[in-house]
């Protein structure tokens, strides 16, 4: 990475931390409800810093090191976990931003040793990593059908299923575009408009949706309090756009590893085509958490760093870093300004508040699913079936130690570990490649 990189992450990562010493963003839901209690002192910064780092710690170490480990990439739990505490546990807002922009150049600066130390590994482990994401985009693409399952039980999933296969092999045999895309577009119109449909019958029948009055005045003192900040949240929205679109961050995890693949292409037609595949995965996940998103942020006042994740779709995008910038910066508007709308629409339809908790589900499952996948394929051609017998030890090892490490990041965790051993065992003698 060159410098202009270096600085662009210190100043993304300085900007989310003085955020987070405002109490105006933070990038973990969970320590949302805790600022308003740091703003009014009622909580004392050293007891939030404490919560917030336990809260923190497991995804630092399991999704943030592990991700960046296997992809190259840095990512969100990496940069700005650490970030929202640092934020919330210093007094001043000058020195939250300093430490924030240290850690930025720390992580950014270690890259480079902990990336040639893996390649200069006897056994390519690193390279090997790469296997992780190969069933991620497919898998995530059915992230509609297994919330349809869920809401509306088999035998609406089944139709949903037979519906998508075939739409899928048309695509397929006709066009020149890829299924997937197709396939969450066909997914989401049959959940979205199963659960508008849902709620229009239940009106027929005199079954309202719950009266959320009372909540309005709370409502509208939060959105005050976020549009206030506004102009700090849009600054870190520009950076957050700026660094993805160089190249060096990613944003969700149904985005890592396939974005990391994408770079790796020499073509640029195939380049560009991913990088919309990509594009349309981060902007139907952001579409998904959008109400935990807005409904968090009303009734808390604090707002997420990365907003509802729409500025990595600007960074994917974008033709350029300053053009990438902008977009980032309007789209945390454009938010914000429609936060009570967005509430009012979901008011009038619960169902799709419901629709949005399955799909979370479904997301989560699946990508655990394909990153258990992608870890078995990586560690076969590591070091076959003798790799694949120390990842399985050393994944059901973290299950009955009661999952010290994240579901998610399980894989990729024991994916990297069982390159570190098989490299061990090759230096013993005691493993050939």
């Amino acid at each position: 990475m060159d410098v202009m990189h270096i600085g662009l992450v210190a100043l993304l990562c300085a900007m989310t931390a003085v955020i987070a010493n405002m109490s105006a963003a933070v990038f973990h839901d969970g320590i949302r409800p805790m600022l308003p209690q740091v703003a009014e002192g009622n909580m004392t910064r050293r007891d939030a810093g404490s919560t917030a780092f336990g809260l923190s710690i497991g995804f630092v170490v399991s999704v943030g090191i592990s991700f960046t480990l296997s992809t190259g990439l840095l990512n969100p739990w990496l940069l700005f976990l650490p970030t929202d505490v640092l934020g919330v546990m210093i007094g001043s807002r000058v020195l939250a931003g300093l430490a924030g922009g240290l850690w930025g150049i720390l992580v950014v600066t270690s890259l480079t040793a902990v990336n040639t130390l893996f390649t200069g590994l006897p056994i390519d482990a690193l390279g090997a990593l790469a296997e992780l994401g190969t069933p991620v985009m497919s898998a995530f693409a059915l992230f509609p059908l297994l919330a349809i399952f869920y809401q509306y039980g088999w035998r609406a999933g089944v139709v949903a299923a037979i519906v998508i296969i075939i739409s899928r092999l048309l695509v397929i045999k006709y066009t020149a575009i890829y299924p997937e895309p197709i396939q969450i577009l066909i997914g989401m119109v049959m959940l979205v408009g199963a659960a508008i449909r849902k709620d229009l019958t239940d009106r027929k029948n005199g079954i309202s949706p719950p009266d959320m009055s009372g909540m309005h005045s709370l409502f509208d003192e939060r959105t005050k309090r976020i549009v206030k900040n506004l102009p700090f949240l849009a600054i870190t929205g520009a950076l957050i756009a700026a660094v993805t679109n160089a190249g060096i961050l990613a944003g969700s995890e149904v985005s890592t590893y396939t974005l990391g693949e994408v770079y790796k292409q020499t073509d640029p037609v195939a380049q560009d085509a991913a990088m919309n595949r990509v594009a349309l995965s981060e902007f139907m996940r952001g579409l998904a958490f959008l109400p935990l998103i807005a409904t968090t942020a009303l009734t808390t006042g604090i707002y997420g760093v990365v907003g509802m994740s729409f500025v990595f779709v600007a960074g994917y995008l974008a033709p350029s870093i300053p053009v990438a910038a902008i977009l980032g910066a309007i789209i945390i508007c454009a938010e914000v300004f429609l936060l009570r709308r967005i509430s009012g629409f979901l008011e009038q339809f619960p169902s799709i508040r419901n629709s949005s908790d399955n799909i979370r589900n479904s997301m989560n499952t699946l990508m655990e699913f394909a990153l258990l996948i992608g870890g078995v394929l990586a560690v076969m051609k590591m070091g076959s079936t003798t790799g694949f017998t120390i990842f399985v030890i050393l994944y059901y090892l973290n299950e009955v130690m009661g999952r010290p490490i994240l579901k998610i990041a399980a894989p990729a965790v024991a994916a990297i570990l069982t390159g570190v051993i098989l490299n061990v065992l090759y230096v013993l003698g005691l493993f050939a490649i």
